[in-house]
């Protein structure tokens, strides 16, 4: 820590006086310092301030839930003490219990704007929803008993507590403290009774008589306790265990559900014997037998209407000889009895209805169901039962999240262009009738810039979001896995499939939203390549590229002990071009037959017949990687694809491969090793090569990493010829370069070794084995003779079924001690290859200086791999639109740019004002449309922005690794910064973003650190302790974006998004939806005149005076403990607003009632006068008549 403060103090003296870094950040030259002493950097600490936001999808293992009919509010409970509240579309809030245990059961205070939660942990609390961010006022923690079953009456603030041994406590909610008034589980039942009723599973109050109380028992006992008399009135046995109990709202009559999967209906004044038994699933006997029994009635509601049959809901009972039978809800509404089935396992239900009060008709018209892992809403007023369409994002998990990427600030017509295709592919059959969870309102931000969020799933699919002003809704759906044949068989599967499951799995996904170019990698190794449109269109074949990538090293192949290699040479007649050749006429196919391994076969098979392609994302191009030599392909690491050149990179643990998307050609196809130049420190040669199998238009080229662009990458369309045109030339070639290798042989090693000293722990072990390699490669390379390769296009593009196919026979550049290193399908894996595979691990498309005596900026491509080093890739590409889809692109290896500690993550450029450089691109145009209005487009391609070299370095290339990161000034490639990320732990995720007008570095460690560095100084702005790394899926998740926003999948069905921004925090409050809007009250149902007369209406009672301390007594204070609310500043915050609300409120009614007495007072004494005066004629009046008989009146 005390480096690390070091370095924030000499940073900041450094920035306060414009001189060059000496700790973090380190100047490599003087001329190049003063330069960038120029830059002024306007981003500071305070800009910077981590919290989360709000969090999207499904609530990640529900437990529980609750609707306040009146606020019409929904709250779900988890299995991690989470809280999920949903309003009308858009209003969403979360909140979490500290303890993190389950759920068991919620209750709202109806219209009162709080809710209390009852735990596993045998805690309840109370939630205060008159703030944006709800927070605890109360909390009860019992330390002897075990809560069961919570009930809270409507328009009461007395809540019963069920427990396992039986009991039932009673609690004020206002002051969260123990009623001394306790029921008894032995009072309750019989005293003959011999054994324990069991926990508690029901307690709810008599619709009409709020003094009767029905406690249910699991045994099957079911009590109705008179709270007033404290005993029981009635006792209602059955041999079946007790799961729920519901009422009629007359008061008169309640049912029971079983584990036996009966439902008996009882009359309160008869307890001997229930008035019915059915059994909804069970087969009834022609003898009148009992029923075979079915499984257990987990829940029954029984509401009434005015008009027609009530309803009965129910889950569970189904037959047991239902196997393998998907959860259903039955729904019976008189005769007709309705079983709905469900994706996933039933965790609660509620039926909603129109008056919160239990003692009128419910008159339902819809059921809440609360799956696993969905949840659903039944309209029950439209014949067949629809379901209603839901507003939320609760469909994020219906595939598995792959990956993830995020886009703010987005182009203004990407949202509403893609909202118009996919409101197309919206489902049909819904209710017609608006979502009846409409509460809260929404909040009033000021942001007001577009975001996307991507997310790739398991099954292939790619869904876009609309993640604008905190909200999120989904807004086109990707489907990838229609480019692909099903496999019709478990075998056929099995056969090339690297995956068991989810073989069209999404793995990283590139998206250029200027263009809305979109390519996507799978987990079998394949990429595909769409292009957007506004049309529809039928594709008649999907074109195909396959590419033949193969590992650096093999131990299949050594040196010939003899030292003699027959090198493999061309076929002298074979054309080298495709137009030239003549196609086979029976299509090439890889070999699998079960005599040798599987070869030049494609992990899945792309579809033969049309595809039908709706308005949206439109296949452009499928490239496969295929099998090698019995050894599978391996994933993808890194992806990348620019618009305005036409091309697309991808890379492995075997190399890379440059692809032009326009042409369907393959330009480059190289190893890892290939890219560095001869004289390169960092180089690493293969081992021996792999015999080649020669095909027709086969090529041969050079490894020699000095090649030009014009030897180095040859497209199939090119019509080249082979560089290698004689054995004299290959041998002389070869002795030159054996001979510069043996002069630098002894000082690499040397070096190698150095560093070894130099590291601790893994990284030591890793330095070793891959010095031991790289001895053993240069001891090899001095035994060899020369071989001609085939390389970069090793077959030319031939016509199969499928379309163009260009199988690349790439074989002898790459060798590979373990094919299969990410696979682990051979024992033979050993410490060295783990250690010393270097795969791709980023890439970056962008104009800049290839060469360090350029002076113009001309397009270029950065190579990152796993160790560290950064290859700089020249790019030629074809002048005008014509030429460029004629012409093939020209691509040639610089070498090494420079290196870093770990991994290479990001790379970006930055003009000599700091500001970022983007990769160019090519504006949307839609492909489908008219030669004219494509013209039109192609027009407004925006120009590659000119240089202004005015210094020595007019560019700085951004460079972020696993460990630290640096800034390099172009061209001189010379380090102008240099900061050391962490030392004990390593970045996941980096990423150079926009923040307050500038751009900084944002970091996600996987100590759970989140740091940003400003640019280009790399300043330390901000390091929080955030999120530990306890799941891969955070991991592979997490990404930053522009203006301080980030998010990651927190579970498996949430999305949680986080702002580093302070700007944002500041404007936290006013951005977040409200949960609670005043509502009145609906009117108590009319008693009618009869009722009222005689007593048949709802009997109210006092339970303050029955349950108070006066009445009851106090509670012993070793049951519970009462907890204050929250004492986090925030929570302190939060409430202090909420009771600021609640005073105001509470003063304008003060105001309104003593306006309202004064009122009254003055009608008061109006009525006294006019009774004075009518009292003092009546007893003049009496006077006057006092003595006259009555004859005399």
């Amino acid at each position: 820590m005390k480096k690390f403060n070091i370095r924030k103090v000499l940073d900041g003296l450094t920035a306060a006086s414009s001189s060059s870094s000496t700790s973090s950040s380190a100047t490599a030259q003087p001329g190049t310092a003063r330069e960038n002493d120029a830059v002024h950097e306007t981003l500071q600490s305070e800009h910077f301030q981590l919290c989360k936001t709000v969090r999207h999808g499904f609530p990640y293992q529900p437990s529980s839930m609750a609707f306040d009919p009146v606020q019409k509010i929904l709250a779900v409970g988890t299995q991690t003490g989470a809280l999920r509240l949903f309003g009308r579309a858009g209003v969403e809030c979360f909140c979490q219990h500290e303890s993190g245990a389950a759920v068991i059961q919620l209750q709202f205070l109806i219209n009162e704007g709080a809710l209390v939660s009852a735990l596993a942990d045998d805690s309840i609390h109370m939630w205060n929803l008159r703030q944006k961010i709800p927070a605890i006022l109360h909390s009860l923690k019992f330390n002897r008993e075990r809560i069961t079953y919570c009930h809270l009456p409507f328009q009461s603030k007395w809540l019963y507590i069920g427990t396992e041994r039986g009991n039932i406590h009673i609690v004020n909610v206002e002051s969260f403290t123990l009623s001394g008034y306790v029921i008894m589980w032995n009072k309750a039942i019989e005293l003959s009774t011999k054994t324990h009723p069991g926990p508690v599973v029901h307690i709810s109050d008599n619709p009409m008589d709020e003094g009767k109380l029905l406690i249910g028992f699991e045994c099957g006992i079911v009590v109705l306790w008179d709270l007033k008399s404290k005993k029981a009135d009635c006792r209602y046995n059955y041999d079946e265990a007790i799961h729920s109990v519901a009422w009629h709202h007359e008061g008169k009559q309640f049912v029971c559900s079983h584990s036996d999967g009966t439902l008996t209906t009882w009359n309160i004044r008869v307890p001997a014997k229930s008035a019915q038994i059915i059994t909804p699933h069970g087969k009834q006997p022609k003898d009148g037998k009992k029923p075979e029994p079915c499984k257990p009635i987990l829940k029954v509601e029984y509401k009434t209407t005015r008009v027609g049959d009530p309803f009965m809901v129910l889950s569970g009972g189904l037959s047991y000889d239902t196997v393998g039978r998907r959860a259903c809800l039955t729904v019976m509404h008189g005769k007709s009895t309705a079983v709905l089935e469900m994706d996933y396992p039933i965790v609660d239900f509620l039926t909603l209805c129109e008056t919160p009060y239990p003692n009128d008709f419910q008159e339902p018209y819809a059921v809440l169901v609360l799956l696993e892992k969905d949840l659903v809403l039944i309209d029950l007023g439209q014949i067949g039962y629809p379901i209603f369409e839901n507003p939320y994002p609760l469909t994020i998990h219906e595939s598995p999240v792959t990956c993830c990427e995020y886009f703010v600030d987005c182009p203004a017509e990407l949202i509403p262009a893609l909202y118009s295709v996919g409101s197309r592919q919206k489902r049909q059959g819904y209710s017609k009738k608006e979502w009846p969870i409409s509460g809260g309102n929404w909040g009033q931000g000021t942001q007001s810039y577009p975001e996307i969020i991507i997310t790739g799933h398991a099954d292939g699919s790619i869904k876009f979001w609309d993640a604008s002003a905190l909200m999120l809704q989904v807004l086109y759906k990707l489907k990838t896995a229609k480019v692909f044949e099903k496999a019709r068989s478990k075998e056929e599967k099995a056969n090339t499939d690297i995956v068991e499951e989810d073989p069209f799995a999404i793995q990283t996904l590139c998206w250029c939203p200027e263009s809305r170019m979109l390519c996507v990698a799978g987990v079998s190794a394949h990429v595909i390549i769409y292009r957007f449109s506004k049309q529809e269109v039928t594709t008649e074949v999907v074109q195909l590229l396959e590419v033949r990538m193969q590992s650096e090293f093999s131990n299949g192949d050594s040196p010939d002990p003899a030292g003699e290699q027959t090198p493999t040479l061309p076929n002298p007649g074979a054309s080298p071009s495709p137009q030239e050749s003549e196609p086979p006429t029976q299509p090439q196919t890889g070999s699998n037959s079960s005599d040798g391994p599987r070869d030049n076969i494609a992990c899945l098979q792309v579809r033969s017949s049309p595809l039908k392609q709706s308005p949206g994302y439109q296949v452009e191009l499928v490239i496969q990687l295929v099998w090698v030599s019995g050894e599978p392909p391996q994933p993808i690491t890194s992806l990348a694809i620019n618009s305005s050149y036409g091309l697309v990179v991808f890379g492995n643990s075997n190399g890379l491969a440059v692809v032009d998307y326009l042409q369907k050609t393959l330009l480059l196809n190289m190893g890892t090793s290939e890219l560095y130049s001869p004289s390169d420190p960092y180089h690493r040669q293969p081992r021996s090569p792999r015999k080649v199998r020669q095909s027709s238009g086969a090529t041969c080229d050079s490894n020699d990493g000095s090649n030009t662009s014009e030897d180095r990458c040859k497209s199939p369309t090119s019509g080249s010829t082979s560089p290698c045109n004689s054995d004299d030339e290959r041998k002389q070639r070869f002795i030159e370069k054996v001979k510069f290798k043996s002069r630098r042989f002894s000082k690499t090693v040397a070096n190698d070794f150095a560093k070894i000293s130099r590291k601790i722990s893994s990284s030591s072990e890793q330095k070793t084995d891959l010095a031991k390699e790289r001895s053993k490669q240069w001891h090899s390379l001095t035994r060899k003779k020369p071989t001609c390769c085939l390389n970069q296009v090793g077959a030319a593009a031939r016509m199969t079924p499928k379309g163009p196919v260009c199988r690349t026979e790439s074989a002898p550049n790459f060798y590979a001690k373990d094919n299969s290193f990410t696979r682990s399908r051979s024992s033979s894996v050993t410490s060295i290859d783990r250690e010393s595979r270097e795969s791709i691990s980023a890439f970056h498309f962008c104009e800049s200086y290839p060469r360090k005596t350029d002076s113009v900026v001309s397009p270029c491509l950065l190579v990152g791999t796993t160790q560290g080093t950064v290859v700089m890739v020249a790019l030629s590409l074809p002048p005008g639109v014509d030429q460029r889809l004629q012409q093939p692109v020209g691509i040639s290896s610089c070498g090494t740019m420079v290196t870093l500690k770990g991994g290479i993550l990001t790379m970006a450029l930055l003009d000599a004002t700091g500001a970022l450089l983007p990769p160019s691109f090519e504006s949307w145009y839609d492909p489908n449309s008219s030669d004219e209005e494509k013209e039109k487009s192609r027009r407004r391609r925006p120009a590659s922005p000119p240089s202004s070299q005015e210094g020595p370095d007019a560019q700085y290339a951004v460079l972020c690794s696993e460990k630290q990161a640096k800034v390099v000034a172009m061209p001189s490639q010379t380090r102008v910064y240099k900061h050391n990320i962490t030392e004990s732990s390593f970045v996941l995720r980096a990423d150079v973003v926009q923040m307050a007008g500038a751009y900084c570095i944002a970091c996600f460690c996987a100590n759970g650190h989140i740091m940003t560095l400003s640019l280009p100084s790399l300043r330390p702005l901000l390091d929080v302790n955030y999120l530990p790394l306890t799941d891969m899926r955070i991991a592979r998740t997490f990404c930053f974006s522009n203006l301080g926003q980030a998010l990651y999948l927190t579970s498996p069905t949430e999305i949680q998004r986080i702002t580093y921004s302070q700007e944002t925090c500041d404007n936290r409050q006013e951005m977040l939806s409200e949960l609670f809007t005043p509502v009145e009250t609906p009117e108590a149902p009319n008693r009618g005149f009869f009722k009222g007369l005689f007593g048949g209406g709802a009997q109210s009672l006092d339970r303050e005076d029955l349950f108070g301390e006066t009445g009851a007594g106090k509670a012993s204070r070793s049951l519970a403990q009462h907890i204050p609310g929250p004492a986090g500043m925030e929570g302190m915050k939060c409430a202090a607003s909420g009771v600021v609300g609640d005073l105001a409120r509470a003063r304008i009614a003060l105001d309104e009632r003593g306006q309202k007495l004064g009122e009254l007072e003055d009608r008061t004494a109006a009525m006294m006068a006019s009774a004075d005066s009518f009292s003092k004629h009546a007893h003049d009046m009496m006077l006057k008549y006092k003595d006259k008989k009555w004859y005399q009146l």
